[in-house]
Protein backbone atom coordinates (compact mmCIF):
# COMPACT_ATOMS: atom_id res chain seq x y z
CA UNK A 1 0.00 0.00 0.00
CA UNK A 2 1.62 2.98 -1.20
CA UNK A 3 2.13 5.05 2.41
CA UNK A 4 1.51 8.32 1.25
CA UNK A 5 -2.14 7.23 0.10
CA UNK A 6 -2.51 5.81 3.13
CA UNK A 7 -1.62 9.08 5.63
CA UNK A 8 -4.00 10.77 2.58
CA UNK A 9 -7.02 8.76 3.49
CA UNK A 10 -6.33 8.93 7.53
CA UNK A 11 -6.12 12.92 7.20
CA UNK A 12 -9.43 12.92 5.39
CA UNK A 13 -11.41 10.51 7.51
CA UNK A 14 -9.85 10.15 11.05
CA UNK A 15 -11.87 11.79 13.40
CA UNK A 16 -8.47 11.89 15.59
CA UNK A 17 -6.10 13.60 13.00
CA UNK A 18 -7.38 17.22 14.02
CA UNK A 19 -6.85 16.47 17.60
CA UNK A 20 -3.24 14.79 16.50
CA UNK A 21 -2.51 17.88 14.66
CA UNK A 22 -3.60 20.42 17.72
CA UNK A 23 -1.30 17.72 19.68
CA UNK A 24 1.98 18.03 17.34
CA UNK A 25 1.54 21.99 17.06
CA UNK A 26 1.64 22.51 20.99
CA UNK A 27 4.80 19.91 21.05
CA UNK A 28 6.25 22.20 18.60
CA UNK A 29 6.07 25.24 20.72
CA UNK A 30 7.25 23.18 24.09
CA UNK A 31 10.92 24.51 24.30
CA UNK A 32 12.73 22.19 26.44
CA UNK A 33 15.90 23.77 28.09
CA UNK A 34 18.44 21.20 29.33
CA UNK A 35 19.67 23.36 32.77
CA UNK A 36 15.72 23.68 33.67
CA UNK A 37 15.22 20.09 33.40
CA UNK A 38 18.75 19.29 35.65
CA UNK A 39 17.41 21.42 38.63
CA UNK A 40 13.98 21.40 38.86
CA UNK A 41 13.78 18.18 40.92
CA UNK A 42 16.50 19.89 43.43
CA UNK A 43 14.61 23.36 43.48
CA UNK A 44 11.36 21.22 44.24
CA UNK A 45 12.77 19.43 47.34
CA UNK A 46 14.02 22.90 48.78
CA UNK A 47 10.29 24.22 48.19
CA UNK A 48 8.61 21.04 49.42
CA UNK A 49 10.79 21.49 52.76
CA UNK A 50 9.76 24.94 52.86
CA UNK A 51 6.04 25.55 52.15
CA UNK A 52 2.69 24.10 53.03
CA UNK A 53 0.90 21.85 51.12
CA UNK A 54 -2.30 21.35 53.23
CA UNK A 55 -3.82 25.00 52.65
CA UNK A 56 -4.38 26.72 49.31
CA UNK A 57 -1.30 29.38 48.55
CA UNK A 58 -0.65 31.64 45.11
CA UNK A 59 2.42 31.91 43.72
CA UNK A 60 4.00 33.71 40.91
CA UNK A 61 7.01 33.09 39.17
CA UNK A 62 8.71 36.12 37.55
CA UNK A 63 10.27 34.90 34.30
CA UNK A 64 9.42 31.61 33.51
CA UNK A 65 11.46 30.91 30.80
CA UNK A 66 10.31 27.85 29.06
CA UNK A 67 7.54 26.77 31.47
CA UNK A 68 9.10 23.95 33.12
CA UNK A 69 9.65 24.82 36.16
CA UNK A 70 5.74 26.17 36.88
CA UNK A 71 4.48 22.74 35.13
CA UNK A 72 6.48 20.35 37.37
CA UNK A 73 6.33 22.40 40.61
CA UNK A 74 2.27 22.71 39.97
CA UNK A 75 2.08 19.07 39.95
CA UNK A 76 3.63 18.59 42.86
CA UNK A 77 1.77 21.50 44.74
CA UNK A 78 -1.87 20.90 43.57
CA UNK A 79 -3.34 23.02 46.36
CA UNK A 80 -0.99 25.96 44.70
CA UNK A 81 -2.30 28.25 42.03
CA UNK A 82 0.54 29.15 39.93
CA UNK A 83 0.66 32.20 37.84
CA UNK A 84 3.84 31.81 35.00
CA UNK A 85 4.95 35.22 33.62
CA UNK A 86 7.95 36.26 31.40
CA UNK A 87 8.49 39.20 28.71
CA UNK A 88 9.57 37.31 25.60
CA UNK A 89 7.19 35.96 23.16
CA UNK A 90 8.66 33.00 22.29
CA UNK A 91 8.59 31.67 25.85
CA UNK A 92 5.11 32.85 26.45
CA UNK A 93 3.73 30.47 23.70
CA UNK A 94 5.79 27.57 25.43
CA UNK A 95 4.33 28.20 28.55
CA UNK A 96 1.07 27.99 27.13
CA UNK A 97 1.63 25.14 25.28
CA UNK A 98 2.83 23.00 28.23
CA UNK A 99 0.08 24.15 30.36
CA UNK A 100 -2.42 23.03 27.08
CA UNK A 101 -0.37 19.90 26.89
CA UNK A 102 -0.20 18.69 30.95
CA UNK A 103 -3.88 20.35 31.38
CA UNK A 104 -3.12 21.44 35.15
CA UNK A 105 -5.60 23.15 36.18
CA UNK A 106 -3.79 25.02 39.05
CA UNK A 107 -1.63 26.65 36.23
CA UNK A 108 -2.71 29.64 34.90
CA UNK A 109 -2.47 31.03 31.40
CA UNK A 110 1.07 33.34 31.33
CA UNK A 111 1.02 36.89 31.99
CA UNK A 112 3.36 39.67 30.10
CA UNK A 113 5.73 41.09 32.97
CA UNK A 114 8.32 43.04 32.50
CA UNK A 115 10.18 43.02 36.19
CA UNK A 116 12.27 46.13 35.30
CA UNK A 117 8.95 48.20 35.15
CA UNK A 118 7.08 48.93 38.67
CA UNK A 119 5.24 46.93 40.30
CA UNK A 120 2.21 48.75 39.60
CA UNK A 121 2.53 47.45 35.75
CA UNK A 122 2.68 44.19 36.70
CA UNK A 123 -0.45 43.06 34.88
CA UNK A 124 -2.65 44.03 37.50
CA UNK A 125 -1.16 41.72 40.10
CA UNK A 126 -2.29 43.27 43.47
CA UNK A 127 -0.41 44.22 46.70
CA UNK A 128 0.02 41.82 48.90
CA UNK A 129 -1.86 38.49 47.00
CA UNK A 130 1.07 35.93 46.93
CA UNK A 131 2.20 33.72 49.37
CA UNK A 132 4.79 32.70 47.26
CA UNK A 133 7.34 34.25 44.20
CA UNK A 134 9.74 32.45 42.63
CA UNK A 135 12.56 33.43 40.43
CA UNK A 136 15.03 31.45 38.93
CA UNK A 137 18.34 31.89 37.07
CA UNK A 138 17.04 35.30 35.62
CA UNK A 139 19.17 38.08 37.54
CA UNK A 140 22.71 36.86 35.64
CA UNK A 141 21.02 37.34 32.21
CA UNK A 142 19.41 40.37 32.96
CA UNK A 143 20.37 44.04 34.13
CA UNK A 144 20.66 45.40 37.43
CA UNK A 145 17.03 46.94 36.80
CA UNK A 146 15.58 43.55 36.63
CA UNK A 147 16.76 42.53 39.91
CA UNK A 148 16.55 46.14 42.10
CA UNK A 149 12.62 45.93 40.08
CA UNK A 150 12.40 42.47 41.50
CA UNK A 151 13.13 43.33 45.18
CA UNK A 152 10.88 46.18 44.76
CA UNK A 153 7.85 44.20 43.36
CA UNK A 154 8.12 41.61 45.87
CA UNK A 155 8.30 43.79 48.49
CA UNK A 156 5.03 45.02 47.66
CA UNK A 157 3.13 42.00 45.78
CA UNK A 158 3.63 39.24 48.72
CA UNK A 159 2.22 38.53 51.86
CA UNK A 160 3.73 39.46 55.02
CA UNK A 161 5.76 36.02 56.43
CA UNK A 162 5.22 34.99 52.80
CA UNK A 163 8.41 33.76 50.98
CA UNK A 164 10.69 34.59 47.65
CA UNK A 165 12.96 31.77 46.31
CA UNK A 166 15.75 32.86 43.89
CA UNK A 167 18.17 30.44 42.39
CA UNK A 168 21.24 30.32 40.34
CA UNK A 169 25.01 31.18 40.65
CA UNK A 170 25.78 34.36 43.33
CA UNK A 171 28.73 36.17 43.49
CA UNK A 172 29.68 36.38 48.35
CA UNK A 173 31.09 39.70 48.97
CA UNK A 174 32.95 40.63 45.74
CA UNK A 175 34.29 37.22 45.32
CA UNK A 176 33.36 34.35 42.91
CA UNK A 177 34.35 30.92 43.49
CA UNK A 178 34.60 28.23 41.90
CA UNK A 179 36.58 29.09 38.88
CA UNK A 180 33.93 27.76 36.63
CA UNK A 181 31.58 30.72 37.44
CA UNK A 182 34.32 33.07 37.42
CA UNK A 183 34.65 32.19 33.88
CA UNK A 184 30.69 32.45 33.36
CA UNK A 185 30.51 35.42 34.93
CA UNK A 186 33.28 36.89 32.49
CA UNK A 187 31.25 35.46 29.29
CA UNK A 188 27.81 36.87 30.44
CA UNK A 189 29.67 40.14 30.88
CA UNK A 190 31.41 39.80 27.33
CA UNK A 191 28.16 39.34 25.97
CA UNK A 192 25.93 41.83 27.86
CA UNK A 193 28.24 44.45 30.27
CA UNK A 194 24.81 44.58 31.87
CA UNK A 195 24.61 41.28 32.78
CA UNK A 196 26.97 38.72 35.71
CA UNK A 197 26.68 37.36 38.54
CA UNK A 198 24.71 39.42 41.12
CA UNK A 199 26.27 39.59 44.67
CA UNK A 200 24.83 38.00 47.78
CA UNK A 201 25.61 40.98 49.67
CA UNK A 202 23.76 43.56 47.10
CA UNK A 203 20.65 41.32 47.22
CA UNK A 204 20.49 41.10 51.04
CA UNK A 205 20.62 45.21 51.09
CA UNK A 206 17.67 45.29 48.54
CA UNK A 207 15.82 42.72 50.50
CA UNK A 208 16.00 44.76 53.66
CA UNK A 209 14.80 47.87 51.99
CA UNK A 210 12.15 46.19 50.61
CA UNK A 211 11.15 44.06 53.97
CA UNK A 212 12.65 41.08 53.11
CA UNK A 213 14.79 39.05 54.96
CA UNK A 214 17.25 36.59 53.55
CA UNK A 215 16.84 33.51 56.08
CA UNK A 216 18.72 30.82 54.32
CA UNK A 217 20.68 30.13 51.61
CA UNK A 218 20.70 26.53 50.11
CA UNK A 219 23.60 24.99 48.33
CA UNK A 220 22.74 23.43 44.91
CA UNK A 221 24.04 20.98 42.47
CA UNK A 222 26.65 23.22 39.44
CA UNK A 223 27.66 25.93 42.01
CA UNK A 224 24.45 27.24 42.10
CA UNK A 225 22.17 28.46 45.03
CA UNK A 226 18.91 28.88 46.60
CA UNK A 227 18.41 31.93 48.43
CA UNK A 228 15.21 32.39 50.54
CA UNK A 229 13.63 35.46 51.73
CA UNK A 230 11.25 35.77 53.97
CA UNK A 231 8.68 39.20 54.18
CA UNK A 232 8.56 40.30 57.87
CA UNK A 233 6.39 43.64 57.56
CA UNK A 234 4.22 45.39 55.41
CA UNK A 235 5.75 47.47 53.39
Amino acid sequence: MNMFWAFAQFRKCSPYFAAFKGTCRRMCKMLNATAADRNKDPILAVLKSRVASDRPLVALEISSGTGQHVIHFAKAFPNISWQPSEIEAQSMSSIEAYREYHKLQNVKPPIYLDVSQSWENWAGIQPESCDLMVNINMMHISPPACTTGLFNGVGKILKPQGLLLTYGPYAFNGSITPQSNVDFDHSLRYRNPEWGLRDVSLLKTLGQENGLRLEEIVDMPANNKCLLFHKDSVV
